[in-house]
């Protein structure tokens, strides 16, 4: 099985600010959904691995949840602080999913939202199993870009396999259900689904393109040409301004089984 590569840590240090501006959100109805499918009250401690600059905590916040963010990125996680200063039940770690530098059993969910396809499945599993109180509910969250069913879409997917390098081999590890198997374990895992749109004006689409660790990054001699490209598809396909980029909001969520024997 392949490992995370050994830079995934810092793959979007350079790229937090564009993260922060532009990555889309995660609906609340999702996290309300996740809550009733496994009997969450709030006010229960969610830990979010890998929670980036705080776009997959806020919605847990909104919901009464206490939660705590594992974010081995120094300047990703100090948008987190920023961006959720106003919530009191928020605090951040320097951590990573392998090593969060929590208490056993001091949490009762354990979520990872665009971040499980950079872990190391089997130490990440012994963390959650760590920290996790019975039962070991932990949710896999995914915001899926419909890559089809639109100009602008297509076009989008397009521009991604004309000028990244690695986009199609991130996509293959982030789909891959046996390393989902392997976390959840013997008791399997269901999935919830939910869709939502995202209207972009041209600025807000090129941080959006800026913000993925698998383009040239600005400074890069890639870079200028994949920008007029993204100007060229924007004119084509924009709306009164806008483009919409579509998702899929997939959670993939269970109770980890533990292995035979442990207690």
């Amino acid at each position: 099985m392949p490992e995370p590569q050994p830079d995934s840590t810092e793959r979007f240090g350079s790229r937090a600010a564009a993260y922060a501006r532009a990555r889309p959100g995660y609906p609340d109805f999702a996290v309300a959904a996740l809550a009733r499918a496994l009997g969450l009250a709030p006010g229960a401690t969610v830990v979010d691995l890998g929670c980036g600059t705080g776009l997959s905590s806020e919605p847990f916040l909104r919901s009464g949840f206490v939660v705590v963010g594992i974010e081995p990125n120094a300047a990703m996680r100090a948008h987190a602080e920023q961006r959720l200063a106003r919530y009191a039940g928020f605090t951040a770690g320097d951590g990573r999913a392998e090593r969060t530098g929590l208490a056993p059993a001091s949490a009762d969910l354990l979520v990872a939202a665009q971040a499980f396809h950079w872990f190391d499945v089997a130490a990440a599993r012994r963390e959650a199993l760590r920290i996790l109180r019975a039962p070991a509910c932990a949710a896999l969250i995914w915001n899926d870009r419909c890559a089809e069913g639109s100009a602008f879409a297509s076009g989008y997917e397009d521009l991604l396999r004309r000028h990244s390098s690695d986009y199609l081999e991130l996509r293959h590890r982030h789909e891959r259900t046996d390393r989902i198997d392997e976390f959840f374990g013997a008791a399997g895992w269901r999935t919830l689904t939910v869709t939502h749109n995202d209207e972009l004006d041209y600025p807000r689409l090129a941080d959006r393109l800026d913000s993925a660790s698998y383009v040239p990054p600005p400074g890069d001699p890639r870079h200028a040409a994949m920008m007029a490209d993204l100007q060229q598809l924007f004119a084509a396909t924009a709306q009164h301004g806008v483009v919409t980029m579509e998702f899929e909001t997939r959670v993939i969520y269970g109770q980890m089984q533990p292995p035979p024997g442990a207690p």
